[in-house]
């Protein structure tokens, strides 16, 4: 409480104290005319609190004054006294310099961090730029098929593993044992251990690797020959022989050259009666929706395919399924959504003719087991074109016709007790059809056959390896007995033995 002494003449209850925004006294001292004029023509007393002599100027602002009214008393005296209460903070100076100290540190860091901005917006765009060279180079990849997958080397695993059994059986067979042979288990051990090692190396040793299985394979066969076991020679495009007695280990050409995702199609060996040295392979995969047939390519030869190289792709118009076959230059398949046939010349790139198909069923009507779209099934054997199909009069068991390759005429048809719906796939050797059913997911089996020469019905076994689960397609090379089947995605090559006549 500070007691306030005004002058006693005219003590007035009320005096307008004009007070500074940071005091630290508490002594108030009277100024006169600061106040507006009061009533009477006086003026009123004005008391403001003085600052410390030994007072810090940056603590203290003594640049504005704030005015309020105090009311006051006057004792019996005429004393008048009244209570003001001041501030005891001070205004924080120190504190608002720190501040615009760290203000300006700030604003020279976000400076600092806006120019990194700029340097990461250039490192972005050349970052951008190298993605899109990448994207451009994987894109090559995939339209060249220079790509591999992991299951490349399990395969080639499984391919050492079925030498390495076939050498330990001949090494049994071959009694008093042959240093050539012991030889040969060496070197397959040795290429054992190298596709491991390629494993975490550059994939693209797989091509070299399976030169070297070729190499061992056919020195194999060499050993085998010389110990009695050779089979019976059968001349390519004949058919000396009684059926179909075993069939080879699945041989991986390669994966198709949409990739991994296209899991439907067919591929095979143009077969022509009017080439004998035609050696022109084809791969059509459908498109990922496992309907329809758009695009296929031509190889001029086995090392071109390996290799991906000397490769022509073209279009067709639309088919549909894994049924298309090449035969003397010509792809035969399925035209969308019908039940017609077409025929594309591979070498002029276009449909040169379509016809009807008699009484065939079509769009999933009587499919294979498991392969959707692929009620008609075109063929090839010694022979000639075959197509292998379903009819609502045949109540979804199979026919065959004999077609007629330059005019797509049905020349002679066979109707079997065999239904369609219940076979995995069909393929002809020398006029005999042969199904196939699923065992497991490994495992297929020839388990049936029927002889067009004389319309009798076989019941047969014949085991069947595959690499997964599903056979999509199979197509018989009369060239070199092999069939070529489409396993989810990867090609692979088997070769037929056959019964020699009796």
């Amino acid at each position: 409480m500070e007691q306030l002494s005004p002058p006693a003449a005219t003590p007035h209850p009320t005096a307008r104290l004009p007070v500074s925004s940071h005091v630290e006294g508490r002594r108030l001292v009277r100024r006169a005319g600061a106040a507006e004029q009061q009533p009477g023509g006086k003026r009123p007393e004005v008391w403001e609190p003085t600052v410390r002599e030994n007072s810090d100027s940056r603590d203290e602002l003594r640049a504005s004054t704030l005015t309020f009214n105090v009311t006051g008393k006057a004792d019996d005296k005429g004393i008048c006294s009244c209570s003001v209460q001041m501030p005891d903070s001070t205004f924080p100076v120190l504190r608002m310099e720190e501040l615009e100290n760290t203000a300006s540190a700030l604003y020279v860091k976000v400076e600092r961090e806006i120019s990194k901005i700029a340097e990461y917006t250039k490192s972005i765009q050349f970052y951008e730029q190298r993605i899109r060279n990448l994207s451009i180079k994987v894109e090559h990849m995939e339209k060249t098929s220079i790509s591999y997958a992991e299951l490349d080397f399990e395969l080639l695993k499984l391919e050492m593993t079925e030498m390495e059994r076939l050498i330990s059986q001949l090494k049994v067979s071959v009694i008093g044992g042959n240093v050539l042979i012991d030889q040969l288990y060496i070197e397959i051990k040795n290429m054992t251990v190298l596709v491991h090692r390629l494993e975490h190396l550059d994939k693209n040793n797989v091509l070299a690797i399976r030169r070297e299985i070729v190499t061992l394979k056919n020195r194999l066969k060499e050993c085998q020959e010389r110990s009695g076991k050779e089979n019976a020679y059968v001349p390519v495009g004949t058919c000396s022989h009684g059926g179909i007695l075993n069939i080879s280990k699945p041989f991986v050409t390669q994966l198709n050259w949409k990739g991994f995702a296209f899991k439907n199609g067919a591929w095979g060996r143009d077969y022509s009666t009017l080439k004998k040295d035609n050696n022109v392979y084809w791969v059509a995969p459908l498109n990922s929706d496992a309907r329809y047939l758009e695009y296929y390519r031509l190889y001029n030869s086995y090392d071109d395919l390996l290799l991906y190289r000397n490769s022509r792709e073209n279009r067709v118009d639309y088919g549909q399924g894994s049924g298309h076959v090449v035969y003397d230059g010509f792809l035969f398949y399925n035209c969308h959504a019908s039940g017609d046939m077409c025929k594309h010349d591979i070498n002029g790139n276009k449909l040169v003719l379509r016809r009807n198909l008699p009484g065939a069923v079509f769009n999933n009507r009587f499919s294979y087991a498991g392969v959707p779209w692929q009620d008609i099934d075109f063929v090839v054997d010694e022979s000639g074109l075959w197509v292998i199909y379903s009819t609502e009069a045949s109540t979804g068991n199979i026919v065959i016709s004999k077609l007629n390759d330059t005019t797509l005429a049905v020349e002679n048809a066979w109707q079997t007790r065999q239904y369609k719906p219940s076979v995995s796939n069909a393929f002809i050797v020398c006029g005999v059809l042969y199904a196939v059913r699923p065992v497991n997911t490994r495992k297929e089996e020839i388990f049936y056959a029927f002889d067009t020469k004389t319309g009798e019905e076989i019941n047969i076994s014949v085991t069947v390896d595959k690499v997964l689960e599903t056979i999509q397609s199979i197509n018989y090379s009369p060239e070199d007995h092999k069939l070529h089947v489409f396993n989810d995605g990867y090609l692979l090559s088997y070769q037929l033995e056959f019964q020699p006549l009796s």
